[in-house]
């Protein structure tokens, strides 16, 4: 721990929400995220300071139009929601109850959401409740950190579901997949940490469904629809990162002493510290840059820019890079297609295909 508040330099760890939690199932490949999550190091500072802000962020009115396509699902005690949870599930109830977390100070919250919980755990399996605004926690490379979102823990039946409220459009029943494939790794950290709870609470996490119940606009109005979203593949990957995290030590025992990512904030938290500087030390902990990244991580457009300078093939994405096999850099795998280089052991199978893509384009071109 104390490496990695060295690391992180002498500011409070960052702490992280749902998003940034779901985002490092994106790409558990990369040490560098690892690194940079586990030490609590403010990802967005550090790239705005390199002169490589990230590109996305929502803009105000796409907030504004999630906080009223919310208020819309939630109000009247979920009466809404209810609709669409009878035509999912089947519900075979006619009204539910409906707790708001929030009717307490924010201070209480973790312990009157955990009290909640362990009540509908214990009572009995006819009880059917919503749940809104709970507060989950969730221990992230020995930090905790709060999960504060607008969703609802679901109870019926002894089992409990979440539901993520996304405002992107259901168009002939179809959503953009890749809206999709985030609100399943967010919602994923939901499930991982209400079943943790679970656990803690001495309750079988297995109750906890892995079917998430995904709430968004039908066609170009605002009435909602709901689907199920089976989150295990999500949950496997997230757990797989959230492991790695906690032997994250294994990462940083061979970075060299004195190495920090601290901006060196003055006393009004302005970063001080040469951008060269910074960068240099970042390239100590190898990234695993992929094109998805430009929507996940804070740090994509530095790791962009250094994979472009060095020709990485990390450029084409992950799944021609996987292709290439051991071949790293562009240049290689054009000396390979050209018959300008000769293959290494592991490379013929490769440098064959390389060259047959060649010559077709030869002759296409020709």
């Amino acid at each position: 721990m104390k490496r990695l508040d060295a690391l992180r330099g002498p500011v409070p760890p960052r702490a992280h929400d749902a998003r940034a939690v779901a985002a490092l199932a994106a790409n558990p490949g990369c040490a560098r995220r690892a690194v940079l999550d586990a030490a609590g190091v403010d990802k967005d500072g550090t790239a705005r300071h390199l002169g490589f802000p990230a590109p996305f962020g929502q803009s105000q009115f796409a907030i504004t139009r999630g906080n009223v396509f919310e208020t819309l699902v939630k109000e009247n005690g979920c009466a809404e929601l209810l609709r669409l949870m009878r035509e999912l599930l089947g519900l075979p109830v006619a009204q539910v109850g409906y707790q708001d977390v929030e009717n307490v100070g924010s201070h209480l919250r973790a312990s009157h959401t955990r009290a909640l919980i362990d009540r509908a755990a214990r009572e009995s399996e006819d009880s059917a409740v919503f749940y809104d605004h709970p507060l989950f926690s969730l221990e992230i490379a020995g930090h905790t950190c709060y999960l504060e979102p607008d969703v609802v823990a679901f109870q019926l039946g002894g089992r409990f579901h979440i539901v993520e409220i996304k405002s992107f459009a259901v168009i002939d029943g179809q959503a953009e997949p890749e809206k999709v494939a985030a609100a399943a790794r967010q919602a994923a950290v939901y499930v991982l940490a209400l079943r943790t709870l679970m656990a803690e609470l001495g309750h079988d996490p297995g109750r906890v469904s892995h079917d998430v119940v995904l709430v968004c606009p039908e066609n170009f109005a605002n009435r909602p629809t709901a689907t199920l979203l089976d989150v295990r593949r999500q949950l496997a990957v997230l757990k797989r990162q959230l492991t790695r995290m906690t032997r994250v030590d294994r990462l940083v025992e061979d970075l060299p002493p004195g190495l920090t990512f601290s901006l060196d904030p003055d006393s009004e938290g302005v970063p001080t510290r040469p951008a060269a500087e910074l960068a240099e030390a970042l390239a100590r902990v190898p990234a695993r840059y992929a094109p998805d990244c430009l929507s996940t991580c804070d740090m994509c457009m530095f790791c962009r820019d250094e994979a472009r300078v060095c020709g990485s093939t990390d450029l084409l994405g992950r799944q021609i890079r996987d292709q290439l096999g051991g071949v790293s850099r562009m240049t290689e795998a054009l000396a390979l297609a050209e018959g300008t280089a000769e293959p290494a052991g592991d490379q013929e199978e490769v440098a064959r295909l390389l060259r047959l893509a060649n010559r077709l384009r030869q002759e296409c071109l020709a």
